[in-house]
């Protein structure tokens, strides 16, 4: 607009000049007093859109502005440490879990990987996978170090700890670690970095929805251990003695016969030394001896004797057992001066270790008639042939 009026009061002022000279002697026209001084008309090259200036840098930032990545469609998977095969036709080995890490190498459909762990990334862009598997580098990838910190005379780790970087810089992403002392092989210098082969211990990641891992097989439980079979207690078969025809007065109920006591385990003896045989103290104690004896029932005449009454011998005139009631219910007074059959447990009393007792089982009586006294005993053959011969006619 402001060029359009200069150019109207420059054609204006021509005009005025050429009537001057035409009428020879008029009057100077004065300028306006608001009239703008006169200016070359320049030279503008009007673009063809008469859109403002904001609008077009508007455009030219929209075309400057990078697409937006495809959505990414990515299935949830879980990896476990160990093998994996790389399930896609390129896959990019990156330096950090995310698509802002670098390239370190490449695997091609059918590679195998050792997968260290899985990464589950909390935030990423769209278009990003959120899954990524940690995995082992493979044996021709190459990684760099720092020449600072190692002894390039024998290329040995002379710091305490040294990064493995996947580039020769310190922005390029840590893929491993050395310790002091690791030895290493170097490929080539740049500046301050040495490139090496990477170690076995190397690390890089991958999107893990492009590894492929086979089902571990699942473990059958070990079976269950069947119990052992319950031991098969055999009782001995129970032998009853045969005596006189006679009734007997009183007998006591059976006691039930004892199971068997295991073998003694046979005491270790070591033939190599003069050394005492090794005798097994945690024997079980043996088994109760039943037996069965015949005799005559007497009143004991012994002040220190364990019981009242014993068995014993009208030949010899011996004893052969105290007797010993173990209930109240066997009253052994009744069978003074009398024939029996006693069956019982016998062993030696608490309190006189040599005198044999039987505790009565069964009474079983042979004879009625008493052959002494209840405050006599037997006389022996012995004494029977000291006595003096009597005739029949003495008093």
């Amino acid at each position: 607009m402001k060029t359009n009026v200069c150019l109207l009061l420059g054609t204006l002022l021509a005009t005025a000049a050429v009537a001057q000279v035409n009428t020879n002697k008029l009057p100077e026209i004065p300028a306006p007093a608001t009239a703008a001084p006169i200016i070359a008309p320049a030279v503008v090259v009007v673009p063809a859109t008469n859109a403002p200036a904001s609008a077009k840098k508007k455009a030219v930032a929209h075309k400057k502005k990078a697409a937006p990545l495809p959505k990414l469609t990515e299935p949830s998977v879980t990896l476990n440490p160990g093998p994996a095969t790389v399930d896609s036709a390129n896959l990019n080995l990156r330096g950090q879990a995310g698509l802002k890490g670098e390239v370190v190498g490449h695997l091609k459909k059918g590679d195998a990987v050792t997968i260290i762990s899985q990464i589950n990334l909390d935030k990423h862009a769209a278009g990003e996978p959120a899954q990524w598997a940690k995995v082992l580098l493979p044996g021709d990838t190459k990684a760099w170090i720092n020449a600072h910190f190692v002894d390039a005379s024998n290329n040995i780790v002379s710091s305490k700890k040294l990064n493995l970087r996947a580039g020769p810089s310190e922005n390029y992403s840590v893929i491993g670690l050395l310790q002091k002392g690791e030895a290493f092989t170097p490929l080539t210098v740049k500046g301050d970095w040495i490139e090496i082969e990477a170690p076995k211990t190397a690390f890089a990641f991958v999107a893990a929805m492009y590894l492929k891992q086979e089902a571990a097989p699942a473990v059958a439980p070990e079976p269950a251990p069947a119990p052992a079979p319950a031991p098969v207690v055999t009782m001995p078969p129970v032998t009853t003695s045969t005596v006189a025809e006679a009734a007997p007065i009183v007998t006591t109920p059976p006691a039930p016969e004892p199971a068997p006591a295991p073998a003694p385990t046979p005491a270790i003896v070591d033939t190599n030394t003069p050394a005492a045989a090794v005798v097994d103290t945690n024997l079980p104690p043996p088994p109760p001896r039943v037996v069965t004896h015949e005799g005559y029932v007497r009143h004991s005449t012994s002040i220190v004797a364990p019981t009242a009454y014993e068995l014993f011998d009208p030949t010899s005139g011996n004893a052969i057992n105290y007797l010993l009631s173990s209930t109240t219910n066997l009253d052994i007074s009744r069978y003074s001066g009398l024939q029996i059959v006693v069956t019982g447990e016998e062993g030696m009393h608490e309190r006189w270790a040599d005198t044999p007792v039987i505790t009565v089982q069964k009474i079983y009586v042979l004879s009625t008639n008493k052959l002494v006294s209840d405050n006599k005993r037997a006389a022996s053959p012995r004494e029977r042939a000291n006595e003096p011969v009597r005739s029949p006619h003495s008093r």
